[in-house]
């Protein structure tokens, strides 16, 4: 009976230490909503607030930013983000598929483990160093090499027309950004051009197909949801960035009409403003607005593309 009492007892004690360690993995596992649920609501709030005081529909659509008069244009600044993101962006995708394909498809086994560490290692780089890289190396060659030329060859295209050759540009943001993101695209694309059954390339092969047919009709098929996922992350990455991209823009509130013209990215935006804000709460609520705006942008292309994702998968019958 004694044994038995014992037995029940270490059976009670169980079911409560597990019944205990569920409910504390629940709270750990609903921490990070409730952060995530923090950030928005303190944004929206400010938000709210700024809008309360000012007109947020004309302030979106202005131009000008004159904090010490209550005018807070923030097209500017979103203007500057969407050059410097659009041009990472287009540098990197090419660049990152390019290498993704060719580290999965083409690259011999044994060198694979060499190169993967070094595009891992890129990610490792602290921004502020891409940054300094930037001023040191890239705002150069953008002001005395690659504006003029590109302004001669190129230069009946609105983009490529210099106004103003400072070398702190759109375009030497650009394409620091641009490095910035490619261990990411290169890393998650490779991964999904790696998973794609062996089976379906000897399918392809066996058909006929050269191995470049293969990648284009079967694996880059195969594995486009997951390079989806690779140019989601990316674009965050590069709409997000603050330091590399705060050092190399310019910093000039003004649109943005060519490739070589300085840009003010919401990002440098805010943490240009720290040390102001303090002394006028609408300034506050101004540079919490910029960050709602940044989150809102941010978030709705995440939805877009994963809905996108998922209707790839379902049209195409991808598991």
């Amino acid at each position: 009976m004694t044994a038995m009492s014992s037995a029940f007892s270490r059976f009670g004690r169980l079911l409560a230490s597990d019944a205990l360690m569920s409910k504390v993995l629940m709270v750990i596992a609903l921490t990070p909503l409730a952060v995530i649920g923090s950030i928005v609501a303190i944004l929206a709030y400010n938000t709210a607030e700024f809008s309360s005081k000012v007109d947020l529909i004309q302030m979106l659509s202005c131009s000008q930013w004159l904090p010490e008069e209550g005018v807070f244009g923030f097209l500017p600044f979103i203007a500057g983000t969407a050059w410097v993101t659009v041009t990472a962006m287009v540098i990197a995708l090419p660049l990152g598929l390019l290498t993704a394909i060719f580290i999965a498809e083409y690259l011999p086994r044994r060198a694979y483990g060499f190169v993967k560490g070094l595009v891992e290692l890129l990610a490792a780089i602290p921004s502020v160093v891409y940054g300094l890289w930037g001023i040191t190396t890239i705002v150069p060659i953008v002001k005395e090499h690659v504006a003029p030329l590109l302004s001669k060859v190129l230069g009946w295209i609105p983009i490529f027309q210099v106004n103003v050759n400072l070398g702190y540009s759109v375009l030497a943001a650009g394409f620091v950004l641009a490095i910035m993101v490619l261990p990411i695209l290169i890393s998650i694309s490779e991964d999904a051009i790696s998973s794609v059954p062996r089976e379906l390339k000897e399918a392809s092969f066996s058909l006929g197909a050269t191995k470049l047919q293969t990648i284009r009709k079967v694996v880059l098929r195969v594995s486009m949801p997951g390079i989806i996922v690779a140019v989601i992350l990316s674009f965050c990455r590069a709409f997000g960035e603050t330091m590399a991209v705060l050092m190399v823009a310019g910093n000039v509130a003004k649109v943005p009409s060519t490739l070589f013209d300085p840009a003010y990215p919401l990002t440098a935006l805010i943490a240009n403003s720290l040390g102001e804000m303090f002394s006028d709460p609408l300034y506050v609520s101004a540079l919490a607005t910029a960050g709602f705006i940044l989150f809102t942008i941010t978030f709705t292309f995440n939805v877009v593309a994963r809905l996108l994702v998922r209707r790839i998968v379902r049209r195409r019958g991808l598991t």
